[in-house]
């Protein structure tokens, strides 16, 4: 495979994993991390490069995981602990480096980083790796694009909060029950855009 065919694949996977198969708005992966996110333009950066960084390398870990595990016969039901296992260790060796090496960044992210990275955005990207990555390209593809398609879903929800946070909304139904409201019309209005593609 040339240089540009592997770039052409995990461009169009990403595309397709961030607008088709958007983490959120089609699967909820993460919707409630989104809306803690979302309600901090700055929350949402940092949210997102954390979620980003996680999904892009435990995607390309696990690929090598993968594809010798899912040959055996009972391989698939070992998949959410070494998928836990990995985000696990990456989470632990990202927090040593930002401590040895970055150490204003780590107290700024110490406190929300496991909110960040120990979500379901993260493990259901990795699931559908599994089911849609055939080649290293395609695992990386999907990982980048479930964080960055988790990013334009909270940038969404951010854009959202100020409208939905009003008087004129029923008192019974502010905050967290008219953000799910929302999701859900968003996710139905990109469904009905890009035709139903969900099949996990």
């Amino acid at each position: 495979m040339t240089l540009s065919t592997v770039l052409a694949r995990i461009v169009t996977l990403a595309m397709t994993s961030i607008f088709l198969q958007n983490a959120i708005f089609d699967r909820a992966f993460g919707a409630n991390v989104a809306i803690y996110a979302s309600r901090k333009e700055s929350h949402v950066t940092g949210f997102t490069l954390g979620i980003t960084a996680m999904t892009t390398v435990a995607s390309a870990v696990t690929y090598f995981i993968d594809k010798p595990l899912l040959k055996t016969e009972h391989g698939y039901y070992f998949l959410p602990l070494i998928y836990v296992g990995v985000i696990g260790i990456l989470y632990v060796a990202g927090l040593i480096v930002l401590w040895k090496y970055f150490h204003s960044t780590y107290k700024r992210v110490r406190k929300y980083a496991h909110l960040a990275i120990f979500n379901c955005a993260v493990i259901g990207a990795l699931f559908i790796d599994s089911n849609y990555g055939s080649d290293l390209p395609g695992y990386i593809g999907y990982g980048f694009g479930s964080g960055i398609g988790f990013f334009l879903a909270c940038f969404l929800i951010n854009i959202a909060h100020e409208r939905l946070d009003s008087n004129k909304i029923p008192r019974i139904f502010r905050g967290y029950p008219i953000m799910l409201i929302y999701i859900g019309i968003i996710s139905l209005a990109l469904n009905v855009l890009t035709g139903y593609t969900s099949d996990f």
